[in-house]
């Protein structure tokens, strides 16, 4: 039985390496690591709350790992992996967010997301399945305000738009447009607070 998982573990090498090699063309987890760092300093998390719920999410450190079938896999298993993937990751590109047009993005966003809070806790506005606000509920919003309220939706989605691509350009690869766009889409919502509204996959409203 200890062989038959020690097999399962050295096949699972491969796969995971395979994993790896695809981050290097779109370097998912990093572009998502800088969109939970601008999405938070936008809502207005502190550094010191960002830091310790980074170390809250760390796994402890043991001399072995386990994966979601329960198959243990060995320390050497785990150096081996880092050999076979140590290229792969050091061919991966920093991600680069702190260019003056990313940095003035961020301080208009934060300005104005102060104002918009209210309107996201009434439900008023709610975030789009593209990674964009919109005017869910107009009724929530008084008539005499439902004109500014467009307003701030309007130069808000301006912003994030731009945002999206500047990240993109900023690393040298404009393709990847999309793909920073889908994250922020996610990294948004995940770090809202309880009770705002979302689009899910399919486009209905949903609270989180």
């Amino acid at each position: 039985m200890r062989k038959m998982k020690r097999v399962l573990g050295l096949l699972w090498l491969p796969a995971l390496a395979a994993c790896v090699t695809v981050n290097v063309y779109f370097p998912a987890a990093a572009v998502e690591q800088a969109a939970d760092r601008i999405v938070k300093e936008v809502y207005g998390v502190k550094a010191g709350q960002q830091k310790q719920q980074e170390e809250k999410k760390q796994e402890p450190a043991g001399d072995k790992r386990s994966d979601a079938a329960g198959v243990s896999i060995s320390a050497r298993s785990i150096a081996m992996l880092d050999w076979m993937i140590a290229p792969a990751l050091a061919q991966a590109p920093d991600i680069d967010v702190s260019s003056p047009a990313i940095n003035r993005l961020k301080g208009t966003m934060q300005a104005r997301h102060q104002r918009l809070v209210p309107f996201y806790n009434s439900g008023a506005v709610g975030m789009t399945s593209n990674g964009l606000v919109a005017l869910r509920d107009p009724k929530a919003v008084s008539l005499k305000d439902r004109g500014a309220v467009s307003q701030l939706v309007g130069e808000e989605n301006a912003d994030r738009n731009v945002l999206y691509g500047e990240i993109a350009r900023a690393n040298g690869h404009p393709e990847w447009e999309r793909e920073v766009r889908t994250i922020f889409d996610r990294r948004w919502v995940a770090n809202a607070p309880g009770g705002w509204w979302f689009q899910n996959a399919n486009g209905d409203w949903v609270q989180k």
